[in-house]
């Protein structure tokens, strides 16, 4: 039999997988699981593009969508233009990253650009109203409860509103606001996390919501083992994310790529170096510069950190690709403690093979494992 979050979403195996990437989404649906599209950072109609794209890939396999629409950020409810949000950057700001690029042997731009944030915010209403108009099967938010439009529009439509977690009492409340399925995230997770491990909080979230809606377990999970672990705590799933940035259709740089996969688990930090929230990446020299306790620079609120960071990002990206020594020791990106055990890269479907046979033979252990 399969489990019961199988059936609700049509898919063979509990598999989530979460990916900027098109083709890893794709990639994960076609081989059985359940791909969701990071779309925080999409304008309206290239979102439109890669939903299309994937709808022609999938041949009718259930896929969802991911978007960042936070409680809280900078020009909240002001309707600012991107120009208008970007002129709340300091200068100061604008002068220390300059210098840390000319302390690496990279010229600054004479006219710094600023890049898209993060978040989805105040466009999360217009993107909403293209993922419906494709055949979604998920929506999910993070970085607190998900506005009362995405929940009704969910309802309306029709399509299961997911949200991520780090605590139990956020749990609880995501719960109260309707949401309808919890992915219960620790501190081992790439990108936003919060401080407990998912091997603590995957049971204080399922005892702290009783049941009332199912539970993926996420954070670090990057085999199939992992993922038995998870479900024998009680989760319904695994969501995962780091394990797919170094298959062979990711997205990831080049030089990022072969980073993660000489990295140990103790290469990664929680950072506010890339959003202004606490996000988990690869160390490097970049967070080491927006580390205020150890001597760094303090960091923008969300979302002017990342306006700042991401087109020098990408700029280091590119350098570090052809070789440049000082680029490479700034390169990063979001990954979790789970990158120690990534590697090697692999096809997608490859990676959810191995996952999906790993899990049996998990579960097998547990099952000889008993008394007779």
């Amino acid at each position: 039999m399969k489990p019961a979050i199988c059936e609700q979403f049509g898919i063979d195996f509990p598999l989530f997988a979460f990916s900027h990437c098109r083709d890893v989404v794709a990639a994960v649906t076609n081989a059985g699981g359940f791909g969701v599209l990071g779309a925080t950072a999409f304008t309206p109609q290239w979102l439109d593009q890669e939903l299309s794209w994937i709808d022609e890939h999938v041949g009718g396999k259930p896929y969802g969508i991911d978007l960042i629409v936070p409680a809280k950020f900078e020009g909240k409810g002001e309707k600012l233009a991107p120009g208008e949000l970007a002129g709340r950057i300091p200068d100061d700001y604008r002068g220390f990253v300059a210098d840390l690029l000319s302390a690496h042997d990279i010229e600054p731009e004479a006219s710094p650009r600023t890049g898209p944030s993060f978040l989805s915010g105040d466009t999360g209403k217009d993107l909403l109203e293209v993922a419906f108009s494709h055949p979604i099967k998920l929506i999910a938010n993070a970085l607190g409860v998900p506005p009362d439009y995405m929940i009704d529009a969910g309802r309306e439509h029709g399509v299961r509103v997911a949200a991520l977690v780090g605590a139990k009492e956020h749990a609880v409340k995501q719960v109260q606001a309707g949401v309808d399925l919890i992915v219960a995230q620790g501190t081992e997770a790439g990108g936003h996390c919060g401080e407990v491990t998912t091997l603590v909080l995957i049971p204080e979230v399922i005892e702290a919501i009783e049941g009332a809606v199912p539970v993926l377990g996420a954070g670090g999970i990057v085999t199939g083992r992992q993922m038995a672990a998870a479900v024998a705590m009680g989760a319904d799933g695994a969501w995962t994310g780091s394990v797919w940035l170094t298959t062979e259709e990711a997205e990831t740089a080049p030089h990022t790529v072969q980073k993660f996969l000489a990295a140990t688990s103790r290469d990664t930090i929680r950072s506010t170096g890339r959003t202004g929230k606490p996000a988990r990446q690869l160390k490097s020299e970049w967070t080491d510069a927006w580390a205020p306790n150890e001597g760094g620079h303090k960091t923008l609120p969300l979302p002017l950190q990342s306006m700042l960071a991401e087109p020098v990002i990408r700029r280091v990206d590119q350098l570090a690709a052809q070789g440049h020594p000082g680029a490479q020791a700034l390169a990063t990106y979001f990954v979790g403690q789970g990158v120690g055990l990534m590697n090697k890269v692999k096809p997608t479907r490859e990676v959810v093979r191995e996952f999906i046979e790993d899990y049996l033979a998990a579960t097998e252990r547990l099952s000889n494992s008993l008394p007779d």
